[in-house]
């Protein structure tokens, strides 16, 4: 296995994976992002960064892990192939693998080429508990996101609620996982790291509130099964560069990346 921490590549080249590139190289880690792949009509010009436009090219360039920050579109288009080639990639946009089409096809890719594929935990956490307690049997879990009424703009919030004048917490969406992958897209990744986690898109119960007192973006986790319950709620600060991204989720793929060239995981 190609373990050269200074040949890291990543699929997209925005704000969170300027962010990656940016606090690897303050850290003093030694890991270093090295190449992007984007679309042929995006411009990157970043020194020390070497640009491909094709998936072929940058498996020929010999990237030891790649890093898709990019969008669902780039897990079903790009990561396939890298997994085919052997090559191991973390996944940002884990609201794709709510497709479980791709989700199949990720996974034989991955045993064709001897790869591995594992996810970013996100702007969510408790999701090794998740993963724990699903083990003895988990009987409910239920995810609730908060946002500022400002953050549901472009949603289907803005046809039944008038998120401008809104005066106290509301609830935009209640159901499940799944049903909130494909009506809130942007909320995707949060909800499908839970119902991964745990007991899946159909049972994961999902509530979307708008709040105009809230101060951030809240995520809480409910659950009960055999082991017991708990309660898990993140309140997370934007990006600085880029308010739309939980700055925690920019933090769990460099997490993931340091735990990838670990050799005693801890």
């Amino acid at each position: 296995m190609n373990n050269d921490i200074k040949k890291v590549a990543v699929i997209g080249f925005g704000a969170m994976a300027r962010s990656l590139e940016h606090s690897l190289r303050a850290s003093g880690s030694g890991i270093e992002v090295s190449a992007t792949l984007v679309p042929h009509d995006l411009t990157v010009d970043h020194d020390g960064v070497e640009v491909f436009h094709d998936v072929a090219a940058l498996i020929e360039w010999g990237p030891s892990v790649v890093v898709e920050c990019a969008s669902h579109q780039a897990v079903k288009t790009s990561v396939p192939s890298l997994l085919r080639a052997g090559i191991d990639v973390i996944v940002v946009s884990i609201g794709s693998l709510g497709d479980t089409e791709l989700l199949f096809s990720l996974e034989k890719a991955a045993e064709e080429g001897g790869s591995r594929l594992t996810v970013a935990s996100g702007a969510i956490g408790g999701l090794d508990v998740l993963r724990s307690a699903k083990i003895a049997g988990l009987e409910s879990v239920v995810y609730t996101g908060t946002k500022p009424p400002a953050a549901w703009r472009g949603t289907p919030a803005e046809g039944s609620v008038d998120l401008a004048s809104l005066q106290e917490r509301t609830i935009i969406f209640e159901g499940n996982a799944a049903e909130a992958s494909l009506q809130y897209p942007k909320n995707a990744n949060v909800t499908a790291a839970v119902a991964l986690a745990g007991i899946g898109f159909a049972d994961t119960r999902v509530t979307l509130v708008a709040d105009p007192h809230a101060g951030g973006n809240t995520h809480k986790v409910n659950a009960a099964g055999a082991f017991g319950k708990f309660e898990i709620s993140l309140e997370n600060k934007p990006l600085p560069d880029n308010p739309k991204t939980s700055w925690l989720a920019a933090l769990s793929v460099e997490q993931a990346l340091h735990r990838h060239f670990q050799r005693i995981e801890l």
